[in-house]
């Protein structure tokens, strides 16, 4: 039993996608009868990155065997999963396609957040504007949450 959680209603790090992929692929070809169950709590979405993550990492060396398993993934995914929803976790499919791809590289060099800008003011009050509210993690721990 491996545990790769994270917080609901985020996407993993790419670390993280690979670390589940390779798991995933190592167990998978260890023996013929090994099988992978996914379980989830909370946002379905989540189980979805997951396994359309995998669907893009099998595809590194195809073989007849692999598309047989690529076709049941995909009917499993279509049928049993709610689609990927968030547009961050969408996001993160492609960032992770185009890693395996080779047209993406992952920079490990710190990134510092300076200011954010909000162009125009949403209405989503009943007098109009709003009352943005930030929340920064790192290492998906909260490091600092705004006022409100």
């Amino acid at each position: 039993v491996l545990d790769f959680g994270w917080p609901d209603m985020h996407t993993p790090a790419l670390e993280k996608i690979c670390s589940i992929c390779k798991a995933m692929d190592t167990w998978l070809n260890s023996a013929t009868h090994n099988v992978v169950v996914l379980h989830n709590k909370g946002n379905r979405g989540r189980l979805g990155v997951v396994v359309a993550a995998y669907m893009h990492y099998s595809n590194i060396s195809a073989s007849a065997d692999q598309a047989l398993d690529r076709f049941a993934m995909k009917r499993f995914y279509e049928d049993k999963v709610v689609p990927v929803g968030q547009p961050s976790q969408k996001r993160y499919i492609h960032y992770f396609s185009g890693l395996l791809s080779g047209s993406i590289k992952m920079n490990n060099k710190p990134l510092f957040l300076h200011h954010v800008i909000m162009h125009g003011i949403p209405n989503f009050e009943s007098k109009g504007g709003c009352r943005p509210f930030l929340k920064i993690y790192q290492a998906m721990q909260p490091v600092y949450t705004s006022g409100i």
